[in-house]
């Protein structure tokens, strides 16, 4: 028997409510902060990911879903979302017809790793981009934003962690520092940091090797050596959470090793999902429109794992999404008005009822049992004498208390389905 790849899972009927609830809640929490939607294909140029994720990232080196199609061009399925929206960006010229512009995307991704609790192959993220303007109140809105939908969701165990990568300038001394600093010690270090030291130097802050940690403990810190400006905005970023109620705290380890990262960075992580801890995590990348294009564009935004997200929110039971039910389900009394029975339930439909019927000629009793099992708030009897004299029965499932109504009378049925 064929089933899904390993990575990969199925959403279930049962499942699907939460996932519309998460889906809607980020959707309306965009929206109050006038951030619009879009959407971008799902695969793109190889060529874009390589320059806007950076070819030493374990993503790009490996992780990506990359193949030739039959141009010869190569391929990836996207493994993030803002090389994309960035190349959207330029290649429609949004930038030029207004000078911000305020974008959320919910979209799956592929990356192929080693699938644990709350990482698959395939999987789903939503997050936001700033895309116009340096404003560092912009740095604070994507951590505000992301943090009212984590906590609008009902959780409670979250840690903001921010930091500021300030400037490329600033950023290329402090490299020389470490690189002096890791001199002497370069020999402890695990092969991946031996590679990271010439192509990602701050990446050896995210090795999770304990070697590696113990080394980093006393290495000069970045938010040390940062330039008076950068400092200023980070300042102001502060300044806003704090306004804005949002606890955080600084973390001078925490990194991005790209060039075109610049001044804000943050996680928020949960210690309620096991090892993979980061819920969501952004910044500023003031640069990456150079990288993958013709200009210089200021941006800043985050992305969110929603799997992980909704582990954590399970841990916590937190989302209790309201049980799914029907507003009616018509019980068929005669098998004889079969089809009479389904054009009504067609015409309760047309007048945006939740109605549901037997397709299979069950017995009264067996179209009881299902509209229990369904959750129906209301049965109508469909036939018998009442049906002879152009009338149903509209029943509360949970009162018992009973009711003819004229079978023309669609408004009134209507309004004790809904009542």
């Amino acid at each position: 028997m064929i089933k899904t790849i390993a990575g990969t899972k199925d959403t279930l009927p049962f499942e699907i409510s939460k996932w519309q609830y998460f889906e809607n809640f980020v959707e309306e929490v965009m929206s109050r902060f006038n951030y619009k939607e879009i959407r971008t294909p799902v695969f793109e140029e190889t060529s874009l990911f390589a320059r806007g994720i950076g070819e030493s990232t374990d993503i790009v080196s490996k992780e990506m879903y990359t193949f030739l199609d039959r141009s010869q061009t190569s391929i990836t399925l996207r493994p993030e979302m803002t090389a994309s929206v960035m190349r959207s960006v330029l290649e429609h010229s949004l930038d030029k017809q207004q000078q911000l512009n305020k974008l959320y995307y919910i979209s799956s991704m592929f990356r192929q790793e080693r699938p644990q609790a709350g990482r698959l192959r395939q999987f789903n993220q939503f997050g936001a981009e700033a895309i116009g303007l340096e404003d560092p109140l912009l740095d604070a809105e994507m951590i505000i934003i992301a943090y009212d939908i984590l906590k609008g969701l009902g959780l409670n165990s979250l840690e903001v962690k921010i930091n500021s990568l300030g400037v490329p300038s600033s950023r290329e001394n402090y490299k020389k520092l470490l690189r002096m600093y890791l001199d002497d010690k370069k020999g402890g270090l695990s092969e991946e940091s031996k590679k990271r030291l010439d192509s990602n130097i701050l990446r050896i802050f995210d090795s999770k090797i304990e070697s590696d940690q113990k080394i980093m403990e006393n290495a000069p810190l970045l938010l040390e050596h940062l330039d008076d400006g950068s400092l200023e905005k980070f300042e102001t970023v502060k300044s806003y959470l704090l306004k804005a109620g949002v606890p955080f705290e600084i973390d001078p380890r925490l990194v991005r090793g790209l060039d075109y990262y610049t001044h804000t960075t943050f996680e928020i992580i949960s210690r309620n999902v096991g090892s993979q801890s980061a819920l969501c995590g952004g910044g500023r990348y003031d640069l990456l429109a150079s990288e993958i294009g013709d200009r210089l564009i200021p941006a800043v935004g985050f992305a969110a794992g929603m799997e992980r997200i909704l582990l954590a929110c399970e841990n916590e039971n937190c989302l209790v999404i309201p049980e799914d039910e029907v507003g009616v389900y018509i019980v068929r009394l005669n098998n004889d008005l079969y089809n009479e029975t389904y054009n009504f339930a067609l015409q309760l439909r047309r007048n945006s009822v939740k109605a549901e019927l037997d397709y299979s000629r069950k017995s009264v009793k067996a179209q009881m049992r299902e509209a229990n099992k369904i959750n129906a708030r209301k049965t109508i009897l469909f036939g018998g004498d009442e049906y002879t004299n152009n009338e149903i029965v509209i029943k509360d499932m949970k009162s018992g208390v009973q009711e003819k109504i004229g079978l023309s009378d669609i408004e009134k049925i209507i309004s004790i389905i809904e009542d």
